[in-house]
């Protein structure tokens, strides 16, 4: 009975192994296994026992493999990174891979291409209704100006030069031997240009006055300068290198009060308008800027004196014919300033004034000549020296020859001043 029951168990136990042999396999040579997520493929051959192959791959999800190849879990992290999100499931702590690209597949070329899987913050947002109830504005903005800042300056066209001088000379003596009288002089000067430059176009304006007194203690009070001028000259130029313009140019010249032949104080030799020059031509005006030099040269201008006097123009001063008031002259004109430094501090002004009439006795020249030097001492003081040259054919000399208080009448000569003080200028 023993026997039976022992040959029993053995059938039992060797019909029992067949039967798991059937559903199992076993390795006895290790293989190489490369994992994927869909397939398991087998690198290197596998002896099989008590299976076929046929029925390998029949029950291909039955397979069980009882050897594998370890690799450590950082080195796995550090190559699927790139490629994966590792993640671990929170309940079941499982390990979650989630592809970080897109597999594209295109219809003709077959080829592959991986696209990156947009984040989802890049295109889910959560939609939000906001309303207002009411509005309340705290700080309301009020409408104010602006002042607008220019990084650049606008060009400059009009340039104006302002001065107001005043020189004066004394002399005082008291118990002084070698004798002499007491004088004081004074001279007052107003200088003003308005000058316009754009481009092609050149128009300058000036206006001058001088007036000067002498008291002196036996002689009384002498004028010893009385002289207004103005000019104003229009240019036009083709381009804006040249320095020659086409130019009109109109002068004016007289004076403030009656000039005498001192000592005689009763009968005026010159008044208001008497004379009166004025110079209106055209030309051509060359203006060298950087030297500041420039010349005028005129073939047309007309010459007109003015003797609005009544017995001036009965006399026929100053060129005009007897009981005329006015004379006129056609000629040619040229005139020149020059203005410079000589010295550190020492200015030079020389303006020279030439004109000859076509009609009456052409090639006889009018000269008006004024040079001056001023000697800069600081912003307020200065010492000038001036001369003033001028001879004019028409401008007929008188003297009292006998004494008898009657003035004789000579040919033109020519007339001379010279001027030194020293006084308060403020330029503006």
């Amino acid at each position: 009975m023993r026997i039976f029951f022992t040959v029993i168990i053995t059938i039992f136990f060797i019909l029992s192994i067949n039967s798991q042999t059937k559903d199992s396999i076993s390795l006895i040579k290790p293989a190489n296994v490369v994992k994927s997520i869909d397939t398991v493929k087998i690198v290197n051959k596998i002896d099989l026992i008590g299976f076929d192959l046929e029925n390998i791959k029949k029950s291909w999800d039955t397979l069980k493999i009882s050897e594998f190849v370890s690799i450590n879990r950082k080195l796995l992290d550090s190559l699927l990174k790139p490629y994966y999100v590792v993640s671990t499931d929170i309940l079941t702590k499982d390990t979650i891979f989630t592809p970080r690209y897109r597999m594209m597949v295109d219809t003709y070329s077959q080829d592959t291409t991986y696209i990156k899987k947009p984040k989802e913050k890049d295109y889910i947002e959560t939609v939000k209704s906001k309303g207002i109830n009411t509005l309340e504005i705290i700080n309301p903005i009020n409408a104010v100006k602006i002042k607008q800042i220019k990084m650049a300056k606008d060009p400059v066209w009009w340039k104006n030069k302002n001065s107001i001088g005043l020189d004066i000379n004394e002399v005082a003596f008291v118990n002084w031997n070698a004798g002499g009288s007491n004088s004081i002089a004074g001279l007052l000067k107003i200088h003003f240009e308005r000058n316009f430059e754009k481009i092609h176009t050149l128009w300058e304006n000036k206006i001058s006055a001088r007036f000067g007194l002498n008291e002196q203690e036996d002689k009384g009070l002498i004028k010893t300068d009385d002289e207004i001028r103005l000019s104003s000259s229009y240019g036009y130029r083709k381009d804006s290198v040249s320095n020659w313009y086409y130019s009109v140019k109109l002068n004016f010249k007289t004076q403030f009060t009656n000039g005498y032949k001192y000592p005689d104080t009763d009968t005026p030799i010159s008044r208001f308008f008497a004379p009166g020059y004025v110079f209106l031509g055209v030309g051509t005006h060359y203006n060298l800027k950087p030297k500041n030099f420039s010349v005028y040269l005129s073939p047309v201008t007309v010459k007109s004196t003015y003797v609005l006097d009544e017995n001036l123009s009965n006399e026929g001063a100053f060129g005009v014919e007897k009981g005329k008031k006015s004379r006129h002259e056609f000629g040619t004109l040229v005139q020149s300033s020059w203005v410079t430094e000589v010295f550190k501090n020492v200015a030079m002004t020389n303006q020279l004034s030439l004109y000859t009439d076509y009609l009456n006795n052409f090639g006889n020249i009018d000269v008006d000549w004024i040079l001056r030097f001023q000697f800069k001492i600081n912003d307020f003081l200065e010492a000038n020296l001036r001369t003033h040259l001028i001879y004019d054919d028409d401008i007929k000399y008188k003297e009292d020859t006998n004494g008898d208080g009657e003035l004789e009448t000579f040919g033109a000569r020519v007339q001379f001043m010279q001027q030194l003080g020293i006084g308060i200028l403020y330029s503006f």
